[in-house]
């Protein structure tokens, strides 16, 4: 199959996540495709704009952009057009059809972009608390958590806790053992949501010898014991029917899957308590 290689600019006035989202989808459709993306963050003066269509000029392609200054956007489009190159306002189709539904016009201000910055530094604040709360770490502080995640080992709750803290949430996380309970607290707290991550015991044990044969270690331990398992897998279900938390079982589920579940969890029970 002929592969064909092409350049993808993604041009915008913010941090360019959403138009790399939408790229990202898109192209996951299209197979035999090679494409070169071009990222063109926080374009947000005519100086700038125009350093960015010189360097798109030099490796012409589609442009895909998200702007709110209309002056800029015209300067883009215009240009775009010059070229002969195909552009697109990504986001255009959501805002007209939401503008028709709410019978409103979409207000181009720039404070709204303050807010989108607000959101992005809530997010790295978010990733900094979960990577600090990471496997039972520093359980002093889960009140300050918006999740936490509880299941057994390579229940994929740390890959699972960076994906939410990436979506704005605090997250952290308890491995739940047998021979070592979680500390008293985690029963006591109030404010976050937590949710139990369960699996297949099958699905685990094959989990955890793979685990094992890329550390080098040995295969046949109480690790990937089938009794040994069924044991840690009944003790976790029986935590969490025990204080009434929510269940998500991941043994098919993707991260993705998974966090998306937990999400609308939380916000179930956000709009309970309001």
């Amino acid at each position: 199959m002929t592969v064909t290689r092409h350049h993808l600019h993604l041009v915008s006035d913010s941090t360019g996540e959403t138009l790399e989202t939408v790229a990202k989808s898109a192209l996951a459709l299209f197979d035999a495709v090679e494409t070169v993306k071009h990222f063109w963050p926080m374009v947000r003066t005519e100086g700038h704009l125009i350093r960015t269509l010189d360097e798109i000029a030099a490796n012409p392609g589609l442009v895909l952009f998200t702007m709110v200054s209309s002056e800029l956007r015209v300067k883009l489009e215009d240009r775009c057009a010059e070229l002969g190159l195909p552009v697109v306002a990504v986001l255009d189709p959501v805002v007209d059809a939401l503008s028709s539904v709410l019978g409103l016009q979409a207000q181009a201000k720039r404070g709204r972009q303050h807010s989108l910055d607000a959101a992005y530094f809530s997010r790295v604040e978010a990733i900094q608390f979960t990577i600090a709360h990471d496997d039972g770490a520093s359980y002093e502080n889960w009140n300050q958590a918006d999740i936490i995640l509880a299941g057994v080992s390579r229940t994929s709750k740390t890959p699972t806790s960076i994906y939410l803290a990436n979506r704005g949430f605090k997250t952290a996380n308890i491995p739940l053992v047998v021979e070592s309970p979680p500390p008293p607290l985690l029963y006591e707290l109030k404010r976050p949501l937590i949710v139990g991550l369960i699996i297949n015991p099958d699905r685990l044990i094959q989990v955890r010898r793979n685990r094992l044969l890329s550390l080098n270690q040995a295969p046949e331990t109480d690790y990937v014991d089938q009794e040994a398992v069924a044991r840690e897998v009944a003790f976790a279900r029986r935590i969490f029917a025990d204080n009434g938390w929510p269940v998500i079982d991941v043994t098919r589920r993707s991260i993705e899957e998974v966090a998306a579940a937990i999400i609308n969890l939380h916000q179930e029970r956000s709009e309970a308590a309001a």
